[in-house]
């Protein structure tokens, strides 16, 4: 899945890794008034990728949508890097920079794959021109690299969760922003299109310079993957930083309220947890 990314500029891959491509600061977010989010930050670099973490109801969705101006915050401020206030931007050139893979869409009827996908290319087109010269490359290269090329001509309403789940993220990388914005993406897949989508958001990362911030429920995933982990209990940002500090077994076993061990890969290193429930840890009955 490591291919080139169609239309990559130069300025996406010379940006300083130490600034944001994205930031929120001093986020409070919430429903009729009600703040779920309490002063939240979050900064997203060019080159990595940040998993936010914590149980349901802890704010990362809302979070996330309020870095893609989905949720308009009671406090704080969203900004790009020469946009201070990145919500008085136009929506067209916001989109040029920012897209979002959102925990569910609407299902169109009668619409093939490849029109899907190229809904992507609605913030390169001008408003009264259809043309679009990196429009085709961009959707093939999509559609390749998410595995929905074979199933260009079938209509969406056919597909299954996960072939679907897979065209969204294909639309969304037709879009070719700088920062993308994943939520809950590997939902619905079977085992082996999470691990290529996890892969993806590395290869986007590493390879063309892009900020990716995903929401992730399983935590041994967001160890994996992600450069920066914030976990979020209560709307609060409990802690942010590399996998090793952040997943430790106080802070998580507090957050999610249930034991959690802590054990790291002894070939890579990596943090691998393990919730430990009533029957974790059964006896084996010796059979007569």
């Amino acid at each position: 899945m490591s291919q080139t990314l169609p239309g990559a500029d130069d300025a996406t891959a010379a940006q300083d890794p130490a600034r944001p491509a994205l930031a929120g600061a001093g986020l409070s977010l919430g429903y009729d008034g009600n703040a779920v989010v309490h002063d939240a930050s979050l900064r997203l670099l060019p080159g990595q990728v940040t998993a936010l973490i914590g149980p349901n109801g802890s704010g990362k969705s809302t979070l996330l949508r309020s870095l893609a101006r989905l949720h308009k915050p009671l406090a704080g401020t969203v900004s790009l890097p020469d946009v201070p206030d990145a919500l008085a931007l136009h929506p067209k050139d916001f989109a040029r920079r920012v897209t979002l893979l959102s925990q569910s869409r609407p299902t169109p009827n009668g619409v093939s794959v490849r029109d899907v996908v190229g809904y992507g290319r609605h913030p390169h087109r001008a408003r009264f021109r259809s043309t679009d010269p990196d429009g085709a490359r961009a959707i093939a290269w999509a559609m390749d690299v998410t595995g929905v090329a074979a199933m260009a001509g079938r209509g969406v309403d056919e597909l299954s969760g996960g072939e679907l789940q897979r065209v969204w993220l294909a639309t969304c990388l037709a879009q070719d922003t700088g920062v993308l914005l994943l939520d809950e993406p590997t939902t619905y897949l079977d085992l082996r299109y999470q691990v290529e989508i996890l892969d993806l958001m590395r290869d986007l990362a590493d390879d063309h310079g892009v900020a990716v911030g995903v929401v992730l429920h399983d935590l041994n995933q967001a160890a994996a993957v992600a450069d920066h982990v914030v976990l979020l209990q209560r709307g609060v940002v409990r802690a942010a930083g590399e996998a090793a500090d952040v997943l430790t077994a106080d802070a998580l076993s507090e957050t999610y309220g249930i034991r959690i061990e802590v054990t790291h890969d002894p070939l890579t290193g990596t943090v691998q947890t393990a919730p430990v429930g009533r029957h974790t840890t059964r006896r084996l009955v010796a059979v007569p």
